[in-house]
Parts: structure tokens; sequence; C-alpha cells
């Protein structure tokens, strides 16, 4: 009886060892650049993850929340591609993916743990921003997962985003 112990014992540590951490590091940096406009609004932002034929998986989405009676949700569905994508299906606030609105400059976003948690495939990290009385733009960075390469991949936005930015390391 004790040599069987023994065996399962050895047997489990080398399982235990035999398993890959997998603790790969996902950052997504986003500038939201000061605009020259009458009157400014934050934006709203939506940062989602999707593949070819699947539901979309929100990852985050930056609202006016301090407004009585959760009215800042009223302009969620002006993120029209996230809103479609599955956004309103959400009920807002959503703990671990909704927060505050954001002001100017550069943001940095640990996607780590929310990308961890999907399947093996291509998938694009997409970005939405709205302003109350502004604009709207989305722009589209891809990302293989699981996550077995160090790669950065960038883009720069046109008006409601500057720079955007997806850096991933094993």
């Amino acid at each position: 009886m004790q040599n069987k112990l023994l065996s399962y014992t050895v047997m489990l540590g080398c399982v235990g060892t035999a398993v890959p951490v997998l603790a790969a590091d996902a950052q997504l940096t986003l500038e939201l650049p000061r605009l020259n406009v009458a009157e400014y609004h934050r934006p709203y932002v939506a940062i989602w993850a999707e593949r070819a034929g699947e539901p979309a998986t929100s990852l985050g989405v930056w609202y006016d929340q301090k407004k009585a009676n959760n009215a800042g949700a009223k302009w969620l569905p002006d993120m029209r591609q996230w809103w479609r994508k599955g956004g309103r299906d959400l009920a807002m606030p959503m703990d671990g993916v909704s927060g505050a609105t954001r002001a100017v400059g550069e943001h940095k976003i640990n996607l780590s743990k929310s990308l961890a948690g999907l399947p093996a495939g291509k998938y694009e990290v997409v970005v939405e921003v709205a302003r109350e009385g502004g604009g709207r733009e989305v722009q589209r960075l891809a990302v293989q997962l699981p996550i077995t390469a160090s790669a950065q991949v960038s883009v720069q936005g046109e008006h409601e985003m500057g720079a955007l930015s997806l850096s991933v390391k094993p």
C-alpha cells in the first residue's frame, strides 16, 4: 500500500510540472487626443475581442457612470459596432469590464487575463471611441491566441483616438 501511495504521489508531481504555465502578457495602449472643440465631452470607449463567426467578448467599456439613475448608459448605443456585436445584451455596469470615462492622454490596459480565457485562434481586438456631440472611430488590431511569440501591432487613429497599439509576450 505504501508503494502505491508513493507512485501516485510521484505521478501527480510529474503531472503538475508537465503542464506549461501560460502567463502571457497583453498590453493595449490607447491615446485619447485633446480635441479643439467648443464643448468637449470625455469619450465613451468599448474594447472587445472577436473571432470570425463567434460572438464578441467585451474586454472593457468606459462610460459616464456618475449620472443619476445610470443615465450615462443612454449613450452606449452610440458605440454602434460594439452595441451590435453584443453590447446591447450586457447589463451595465458590468463588474470587471465597465469603468468610468478617461481623460485626454495615454492609457495602458492590461488584457492578459481577459484574452487568456479565450479559445485558440485568430482574433481582432477592436476599439471603438464615441463622444457625445462628437465623432466616432473604430480601429482593429490582430492577435493570435494563445500567445506564443512576442509581437506588437499598432495603428494611428484619425480623429477620436490617437496612437493605438497591442503588445504581447509569452
